[in-house]
């Protein structure tokens, strides 16, 4: 083919093109003349669904930053924003809080009195945790430190081969592997027995959960539960509130044992992942009235989800086997206040000598920043122990960003080095230690349900104590040029991954 023939033959090729894409054009303005009524109703219904989420922004701020920018998200973008304000913003669990008043949670200090329960003068030092808690500090109790995933998951499985009445069973992930496996047994073999065994797991946490693993769980007699199980209505291609998780980890046995801390039950939690290796985290068991204000957690979540109730011999002498006294505190988005990050800086606020912080995540709240530099400007011992491995890549990221702020100012970051460390411990100078679900982060503190224990017993106290002098002693401390000294696009993307800590 000679040059002006093909020159010819492309320029009718583009004017082929030209005259499709008008009639395609063509189609669809056709199409949308033809059905304007209905693109109206849309936009209209778009924009009502936009402004009754303003609305309700305004109605229910928690920080005016946020609110201002779904708000003018919600303004110039409402198609896009409408559905993730739905799933990320749309803040409701007043059916929650109903639930917490059917259940008499505004009963349980008066009830803990007239059984003589109360650790008076505990509560009494500790006035914010104690409100925050609703609860007072619980006296009588034995208390068992359980230092990584062997120790911890034996003496479950202990706890469990010793039931004589009734189990209930929470964590945030369960996998099907080995320990998934393994745990999930040992719960049929007793329900088999004749035990009353619950089975509660959250839908994001355990997504990877097989319909056969859970089938075999039902088969055997578990009573088996997501925790968005009553609330399908809510799903879009999952739990429609993915964004609030269930983020607590609790086995209760008989209403006198309980086991609370950072493990989920996934074979990673016992060293069993190459990529992690050793797995550093931390459970406690405690034993006594403790134990019974742990279940009353789990019933609270148990008929959110289920919609069915749990109900719990009523007794006029609880057991308490031991000297500890423990305050049990459960927070979660349905709060009206941000309990959770109150609690946490009031620790920080109290702290004379040292506050310890041992989280996996490092994403805190503006109020929780300044506790801590506030703390460390005084001159306390402010140590944050975090991992230096990597799980979630934009956590690590906006972690790495927060350090250098918190480094500046006098804190004391460290970096674990003996495998990835995922325990949620706090030391508060020689009189408290907390143990929990709670990571250091926006998610713990305001958007996921969590569960935290606060001791104040010497015993546990120094062991928390050798247990985190250990872990510092297998970790790096971050030198105040680190951040700065690393390339500029990893400075960059950390402080992008930095923005995004509303909901990491």
């Amino acid at each position: 083919m000679d040059p002006e023939t093909a020159t010819l033959a492309h320029d009718g090729a583009a004017a082929d093109a030209v005259i499709r894409d008008a009639v395609t054009d063509a189609g669809i303005l056709d199409t949308v003349a033809n059905n304007l009524g209905l693109v109206a109703a849309f936009v209209a219904a778009m924009y009502i669904t936009a402004g009754i989420c303003a609305v309700r922004e305004v109605m229910n701020s928690r920080t005016s930053q946020g609110s201002v920018a779904w708000l003018l998200s919600l303004f110039f973008m409402p198609y896009l924003t409408v559905p993730l304000y739905f799933v990320f913003g749309w803040r409701s669990f007043s059916d929650y809080a109903k639930i917490q008043a059917t259940l008499g949670r505004q009963e349980r200090a008066r009830r803990a009195d007239e059984l003589g329960l109360t650790d008076h003068e505990e509560t009494r030092d500790w006035p914010v945790l104690s409100r925050v808690a609703g609860v007072p500090f619980l006296a009588g109790n034995r208390a068992e430190l359980l230092i990584d995933g062997d120790a911890t998951f034996s003496a479950i499985k202990d706890a469990i081969s010793r039931a004589q009445n009734v189990i209930l069973f929470q964590f945030f992930a369960i996998h099907d592997d080995a320990l998934g496996r393994e745990m999930a047994d040992a719960l049929i073999a007793r329900a088999q027995e004749g035990i009353d065994v619950y089975f509660l797991y959250d839908d994001v946490g355990s997504h990877s959960l097989s319909r056969d693993f859970l089938k075999k769980l039902t088969d055997a007699g578990v009573r088996v539960c997501g925790f968005n199980e009553n609330h399908k209505f809510l799903r879009l291609l999952g739990p429609m509130r993915l964004n609030y998780r269930n983020h607590r980890k609790l086995v209760v046995v008989d209403y006198s044992e309980a086991f609370v801390g950072g493990h989920n039950v996934a074979d990673q939690y016992v060293g069993r992942d190459n990529w992690f290796g050793h797995w550093r985290d931390t459970h406690v068991r405690v034993s006594g009235p403790a134990a019974v204000a742990c279940a009353l957690s789990f019933v609270e979540d148990w008929l959110w989800a289920s919609g069915t109730q749990i109900h719990i011999p009523q007794v006029t002498e609880i057991p308490m086997p031991g000297d500890e006294s423990v305050l049990v505190m459960p927070t979660g988005p349905a709060d009206k206040l941000e309990e959770c990050a109150i609690a946490f800086v009031e620790a920080a606020a109290r702290a004379k000598k040292r506050f310890w912080v041992t989280t996996p995540y490092l994403v805190p709240s503006l109020d929780v920043q300044t506790a801590l530099c506030a703390a460390a400007m005084r001159g306390v011992d402010v140590r944050v122990l975090l991992p230096e491995k990597r799980d979630h890549w934009t956590v690590w990221l906006a972690s790495h960003a927060y350090e250098d702020m918190l480094v500046q100012r006098g804190v004391k970051v460290y970096r674990y080095t003996d495998g990835f460390l995922h325990q949620k411990v706090t030391l508060l100078d020689d009189d408290l230690v907390s143990i929990g679900t709670v990571n250091f982060d926006n998610r713990s503190f305001q958007i996921n349900f969590e569960l935290t224990l606060w001791f104040t017993h010497e015993r546990m106290i120094r062991n928390v104590e050798a247990m985190l002098d250990a872990d510092f002693q297998n970790a790096r401390l971050t030198w105040p040029d680190a951040f700065q000294s690393r390339s500029y696009v990893f400075q960059v993307l950390a402080q992008g991954a930095r923005l995004l800590s509303p909901i990491l």
